[in-house]
């Protein structure tokens, strides 16, 4: 009860992710009888139990070098049993306000090699093997792009698209997408937060705010109609999917969606699938007038911190590190949902380049690791749901070099991680007709 009344609070506090998780890890450990109704609580035990265990085994084995995987030379996966959709980051070009906050000629390039080990063994910076540091402006790069895409299998990508009152920022690689002949599917998810300065820990200082309005949601959607339009749009039931990444911003989110589905229907789009992912909260997607929930790896995970347990740590690090290894287990026993709910995966995840000295690292990846996982959630998948449009799986992310969560082929495991997705999605695809029961159409609904 005193949870449930604190909740709303505690989503308006200005905190950010490592923080956020390093409170809730002290609170659960603390006072674990207030949290007795917490979807994290009983992930959290679980995920400590084993923490121990598995931090043993892999000092006890010690660091073992990666073996870069070559290119594949085949034809791209066709008919794949789910559609994986990959966030794709567009700060991979100057832009000018960029170019104010962070020093001309920023890009997300310049955080990436600011990435420093932080221990023995800790993979840093991630350093681009084939499509090296690219240019979003050179129209190559993103066919290269979609061709390895289509090549390993995903199905999609989910642009970041920045909204802010009329303004926007980073549209070109979308534009230019528009505009282009590139047939990899596509739908955008709008980052409708605030950017501040938090990469350099001045999160008070805001660079640029949202003001969320009646007039700017009719605005917003208007704006969004060219790519709702457009024929490589992804659908789901028919339906343009439409992400939002923290709906809880909005000031009245049921009213919001309400005008923009209004405002679709009228102007020859139709009505949306609204779809928002669970950065922060695990809420009903119904609760803001949503159709879907998708998960948001590592966000609102509540992942079992190992810090102290890593000897020889850089003296001045005040980051977090995390135990990435408890998601594929997880993985294995899903939680039934009572709501649509997309399932979610990343690669791996340390944001250290970003957050110099105090990131939040996730050891233990691996390609294996992230197969194991994508195969759980694509047969979750196939088991819940049986219209093919709904068959989705969301991985965090594309290209997410700052944070360490990338597909992309890199110096180190070159393309292992494109190599892990499409043996994921030949391995599920083998047993797919044994795998759906009609009669447990949408039971996450």
């Amino acid at each position: 009860m005193i949870v449930d009344l604190l909740r709303p609070l505690w989503r308006l506090l200005p905190l950010d992710i490592p923080m956020r998780q390093r409170i809730q890890q002290r609170l659960f450990h603390a006072a674990p009888f207030f949290f007795r109704s917490h979807p994290g609580l009983e992930a959290y035990h679980r995920a400590q139990r084993c923490a121990d265990q598995w931090l043993e085994e892999r000092l006890a084995c010690g660091r073992q070098e990666a073996q870069p995987v070559r290119l594949l030379e085949a034809e791209p996966l066709a008919d794949p049993p789910a559609r994986l959709i990959a966030f794709y980051l567009p700060q991979f070009h100057p832009i000018p306000e960029n170019d104010a906050w962070w020093g001309k000629g920023f890009t997300e390039w310049t955080n990436v090699v600011r990435g420093r080990p932080q221990f023995p063994g800790h993979y840093q910076p991630h350093l681009p093997g084939e499509l090296g540091f690219y240019d979003l402006r050179v129209p190559e790069v993103m066919a290269r792009q979609v061709a390895l895409a289509k090549l390993y299998g995903i199905g999609g990508f989910a642009f970041y698209h920045y909204w802010f009152n009329g303004r926007r920022l980073l549209e070109r690689p979308l534009e230019d997408y528009l505009r282009s002949g590139l047939d990899l599917p596509f739908c955008i998810c709008w980052a409708n937060e605030s950017w501040s300065r938090r990469w350099d820990g001045r999160a008070n200082e805001i660079l640029i705010a949202q003001e969320h309005s009646p007039e700017d949601d009719i605005a917003f959607i208007a704006s969004a109609a060219s790519y709702l339009r457009d024929p490589r749009y992804i659908r789901v039931r028919g339906r343009p999917l439409l992400l939002v990444y923290r709906p809880e911003l909005l000031p009245s989110p049921v009213e919001t969606a309400r005008r923009w589905r209004h405002w679709c229907q009228n102007n020859g789009v139709g009505d949306l699938y609204l779809a928002y992912t669970q950065s922060f909260e695990s809420a009903d997607p119904a609760r803001y007038g949503f159709d879907a929930a998708i998960e948001f790896p590592p966000n609102n995970s509540h992942p079992v911190a190992i810090t102290k347990r890593i000897e020889r740590r850089n003296r001045d690090f005040k980051g977090m590190i995390y135990d990435w290894t408890v998601y594929p287990e997880q993985s294995r026993h899903y939680a039934p949902c009572r709501y649509r709910l997309f399932r979610g995966v990343n690669p791996s995840w340390d944001n250290e380049a970003r957050r110099p000295g105090c990131g939040a690292i996730f050891l233990g990846s691996s390609p294996s690791g992230y197969r194991e996982w994508l195969e759980n959630a694509i047969r979750d998948t196939l088991d819940r749901f049986d219209d093919m449009s709904e068959r989705l799986v969301f991985v965090n992310a594309w290209n997410e070099w700052a944070e360490g969560a990338h597909l992309e082929p890199d110096q180190r495991y070159g393309y292992a991680y494109l190599q892990a997705t499409r043996d994921a999605l030949e391995g599920t695809g083998t047993s797919q007709t044994a795998q759906i029961n009609p009669s447990a159409s949408n039971r996450a609904a």
